[in-house]
């Protein structure tokens, strides 16, 4: 069974100021889908923690990996930025379709700047998703629809 893990980015969750919603969305999702997926890891916003959160996944040998949160505008919204440092190509097609799901239901859908990447050579697919609930259940069908592919691809699969 194919790992997956789930990491939510928030400084209000990783504080214990409030419950992280998001995370069990995305990883019961998951599970649905047939990966074998731990309860979501809690780490606080910026750059630094997402990496190395990151980081410890892949070290671990997880193949897909969610995070949600941190994708926004605000001054601590770093989530890109240090799923950037460990992505090692970007697949574009993912983030756009995320955003325009988001965008079809609700306008600051628009506002994420969430990216998807593979990390080589590990073979590892990691995703954005904004940090509120209905952006998660709204992103995870995205997900699940092309993981699959993507990680047999990196495997040495052919098209």
């Amino acid at each position: 069974m194919t790992r997956a893990a789930v990491v939510t980015v928030s400084d209000r969750s990783a504080g214990g100021l409030r419950t992280d919603e998001s995370g069990p969305i995305a990883v019961a999702a998951l599970r649905e889908a047939g990966f074998d997926c731990a309860d979501a890891v809690v780490v606080p916003d910026g750059a630094d923690s997402v990496e190395r959160a990151l980081t410890a996944e892949v070290v671990a040998g997880v193949k897909l990996i969610v995070t949600t949160g941190g994708t926004g505008v605000s001054p601590r919204d770093q989530t890109p930025e240090g799923t950037a440092r460990v992505v090692t190509r970007q697949i574009p097609g993912i983030s756009e379709e995320l955003r325009r799901r988001g965008a079809a239901e609700k306008p600051a859908g628009m506002l994420t700047r969430g990216i998807a990447g593979v990390v080589d050579p590990h073979g590892v697919l990691v995703v954005n998703l904004p940090g509120s609930p209905a952006g998660v259940a709204s992103g995870m069908p995205v997900v699940v629809s092309v993981a699959r592919h993507v990680l047999d691809q990196l495997g040495g699969s052919d098209h």
